[in-house]
């Protein structure tokens, strides 16, 4: 029998939306302030993932004030085929509401967005036995309504349709029609350690509608599984027949509360049917495969040399594209980045970054800086939540932690003129010896830091690489502080390459397993 491991898509991919078109199988996933919005993903049997595009990628379709604030912007997708067409619609929260796009083929085009005039958040799409296209949405309940889905415009009066269980928050619903009933999917509980799946079924698509007499059918809630916040669930039928379902999680670590730094992530898990109602589970890190002919994608690198005339689908940045600032070919084999912003703590900040995937990491990256400029590496979470090691156009190499409301030069030196290579490493802390210390001013401080810090998720070591490649590190940081448990939002860690002042060239940047 073969396996698969869990997440199938790791890192920050949350809400995952699937759909099959015959042998192909495709997941949406949130991106929040993150652009190009909607990364699109697809695998032929789903277990092996690989990032094809991005379903709002062109700056024409999405681009978000710099006042929008982290988390907001584009919230749960919901991706299908119907008609031999792909369809995508989402919320952006913050800026345009719900939009509805289209493409022939999800690696793009797709289509200008098209604005669809509903409230609330989570918009599914499903067709009725007639042809008529539904919206299907939270708005404090779930709520439908018929649409023209070519214009948007809205064809009747909203219909309430099953608010769940009685938890707080119903919400991701997902509508279809199998055999002779409507199915209705929905989280509710929060998408926080109370995350559930509840299912509810009718007879005609606007109910009444009868829920499962044991939701919810799904939650890892208080229990010690090493997946939480399990929900915002998706079922797809395989091409065997057999049932399936996309469904968020996260990886928590350390002491209680525990902490998840890398966000809400894409799990696979079976689905069974016992007396005509879908059972989702169980999820398990390591599950047996669905039996589809495996086809893994070929492998692909870590190391970007930025010798491409345009980036990889990896890449994103923070609310706007800028090609005037993002500058690939102005110096052959390097990726300039003209400040917008004198720092990552407000809006306007200039950041292109890739999510982190695996939670024991290495991210590098080969950086001049001349004169005025000011630019480096950094990890993540929001504007008041990231570690960055930087360089300067003067010659000095500084680690810096922004942490809520504080922001400090943790440790500085002095280096030559010229390139640098500038690391940060992400390890699991509990593989750390409890005699650990920050490399700071007060022995003291430090000392009570390492103890504080036994309990943290992991450890991010900042520094830069000496000409003998040796790793110097400047400072041990606690990761706990840049996870959701401690910040708050719906994100994960993003890791990548910055500039505050002037316009630093970077040479590569690498982002492997450690």
């Amino acid at each position: 029998m073969a396996f698969f491991d869990n997440p199938v898509i790791p890192g920050f991919s949350p809400d995952p939306s699937i759909c099959r078109a015959g042998d192909d199988y495709y997941v949406a996933t949130s991106s929040f302030e993150y652009v190009p919005g909607v990364p699109l993903w697809h695998s032929r049997d789903l277990v092996h993932w690989r990032l094809i595009g991005h379903a709002l990628g062109r700056p024409s379709q999405l681009e978000l004030h710099e006042t929008v604030p982290a988390s907001c912007g584009v919230y749960a997708p919901t991706l299908r085929y119907h008609g031999g067409r792909f369809w995508m619609i989402t919320t952006v929260v913050g800026e345009t509401g719900t939009v509805l796009v289209t493409a022939d083929d999800p690696a793009g085009p797709w289509s200008d967005p098209v604005p669809v005039g509903v409230p609330g958040i989570d918009p599914d799409l499903a067709w009725d036995e007639e042809g008529n296209c539904w919206c299907v949405f939270s708005d404090g309940g779930i709520r439908g309504v018929r649409i023209d889905p070519v214009t948007g415009g809205l064809l009747g009066e909203q219909v309430a349709l099953w608010s769940g269980s009685g938890l707080q928050y119903p919400e991701g619903p997902h509508l279809y029609r199998i055999g002779d009933w409507w199915y209705l999917l929905l989280s509710e509980g929060g998408t926080e350690r109370g995350h559930a799946m509840s299912v509810a079924r009718a007879r005609s698509l606007t109910g009444p509608y009868e829920p499962h007499p044991d939701n919810p059918v799904l939650s890892h809630r208080s229990t010690d599984h090493p997946v939480q916040n399990t929900g915002h669930g998706d079922l797809v039928e395989a091409g065997d027949g057999t049932w399936w379902m996309v469904l968020l999680g996260t990886r928590p670590r350390g002491d209680t509360p525990k902490f998840h730094g890398m966000g809400r992530e894409t799990f696979l898990v079976p689905v069974r049917w016992e007396d005509g109602w879908p059972l989702p589970g169980p999820l398990e890190l390591r599950s047996p495969a669905p039996e589809l002919p495996p086809h893994p994608w070929p492998a692909e690198s870590g190391l970007d040399d930025f010798d491409s005339p345009t980036p990889a689908p990896c890449w994103v940045t923070l609310r706007r594209q800028d090609p005037d600032a993002v500058r690939l070919g102005e110096r052959p084999g390097h990726l300039v980045l003209h400040a917008r912003a004198d720092s990552l703590d407000r809006p306007g900040a200039l950041f292109v970054g890739r999510r982190q995937r695996d939670p024991d990491c290495v991210a590098r990256t080969r950086v001049e800086a001349a004169g005025p400029d000011t630019g480096g590496i950094v990890v993540r979470l929001d504007e008041a939540h990231h570690y960055r090691v930087e360089v300067t156009g003067e010659g000095a190499v500084r680690a810096v932690a922004r942490i809520g409301p504080l922001t400090g030069t943790v440790a500085e030196r002095a280096l030559p003129p010229g390139p640098v290579t500038l690391r940060i490493d992400v390890t699991t802390a509990v593989d750390l010896p409890p005699t650990v210390t920050v490399r700071g001013a007060d022995p003291d401080a430090d000392a009570l830091a390492a103890g504080l810090r036994i309990g943290a998720p992991d450890t991010l070591r900042l520094g830069y690489e000496t000409a003998d490649g040796s790793f110097e590190v400047l400072a041990e940081l606690d990761g706990r502080y840049l996870t959701t448990e401690v910040a708050g939002g719906f994100t994960g860690r993003v890791i990548g390459m910055y500039a505050t002042h002037g316009a630093p060239a970077f040479d590569w940047f690498e982002l492997r397993p450690a």
